[in-house]
């Protein structure tokens, strides 16, 4: 089923509604989309039809919530879960990895991807009231952090430039996006800038194409906006779901977008006036991304 907007051709890719779908990232080894549905506690991965249609394959429940997932070259799920990561072995084992957030944290674990080296990066966000105290760690092979930021209201959506060596994360309530030098090996950063203010919506989840544009969802505007690498707006696609939570390329070609949005926080009112909220939309934006990296896995956790 498609549905028209400013320009571009939407698919519902999914029959079933999401309370809070997040962290889409495709898997080219076995060519499957991956997300999360936070608040019901699932990681989920689905095979992308060329139609743009997604068919659910394997989904992990966890007993508390599940900020985000990720893949490694041998099949291994990471899974960020409420205050730990937890492990999923290529063969459906699932094990500790290391606790992020002490256990008594008023937070809990939101967006995180692997870098260019394989090794996690992992936010937080306060479950009540406002915070500047939120944290971006980079969790290595052996369970060693490092803190990038500690001084987020709300750590969300990262992703490199094409040579790794730029990294770009958001922190939601400033309505800031940051950029600084990153070392694609060591992991080392350089000192943090202010890439892009947004005064009229929430960034959210991002992503970047081949000509170093990201692609930013616009929590509550119902928007996926792409920027220049100079931070200007030139093109936005618009969505029947006000919560637009992220974006991400798929598919062999890395031709098609796939755009994640939530039920959570809208009104009666406002999910009858757009009843297609929680749902994975897919459209083909004219451009391709750029292949994100996959992580490493837990060669030394065990």
């Amino acid at each position: 089923m498609r549905t028209g907007n400013s320009g571009h051709d939407l698919t519902i890719a999914t029959t079933e509604s999401f309370q809070l779908g997040e962290g889409p990232l495709w898997d080219p080894i076995r060519e499957r989309v991956f997300w999360v549905d936070i608040q019901a506690g699932r990681a989920i991965n689905g095979a992308l039809a060329d139609d743009g249609s997604i068919v659910v394959l394997e989904v992990v429940q966890l007993d508390e919530t599940v900020g985000a997932v990720a893949v490694s070259p041998a099949g291994d799920w990471l899974i960020a879960g409420h205050r730990r990561l937890v492990h999923r072995s290529a063969d459906g084992a699932l094990g500790d990895g290391p606790r992020i957030l002490p256990e008594h944290s008023g937070s809990r674990l939101n967006d995180g991807k692997p870098d260019p080296a394989g090794r996690y990066l992992i936010g937080s966000l306060r479950l009540s009231g406002p915070s500047t105290t939120e944290s971006l760690v980079a969790v290595d092979a052996d369970g060693s952090m490092t803190t990038v930021d500690d001084d987020l209201t709300l750590s969300n959506g990262m992703v490199w430039s094409a040579d790794g060596r730029t990294f770009y994360n958001i922190d939601t309530e400033r309505q800031t996006i940051f950029c600084r030098d990153y070392d694609p090996v060591t992991g080392a950063t350089g000192a943090r800038k202010i890439f892009l203010t947004i005064d009229d919506g929430l960034p959210d989840g991002m992503t970047v194409d081949d000509e170093e544009h990201l692609w930013i969802a616009i929590w509550g505007l119902g928007e996926i906006r792409r920027y220049s690498p100079t931070a200007q707006l030139v093109q936005t696609i618009h969505v029947p779901a006000p919560h637009t939570s992220s974006v991400a390329f798929a598919g062999r070609a890395l031709d098609t977008l796939v755009i994640t949005t939530a039920r959570e926080g809208l009104t009666d009112e406002q999910l009858a006036t757009f009843p297609l909220s929680g749902r994975i939309f897919t459209t083909k934006p004219g451009v391709h991304g750029v292949q994100q990296p996959l992580w490493s896995g837990p060669a030394r956790w065990t």
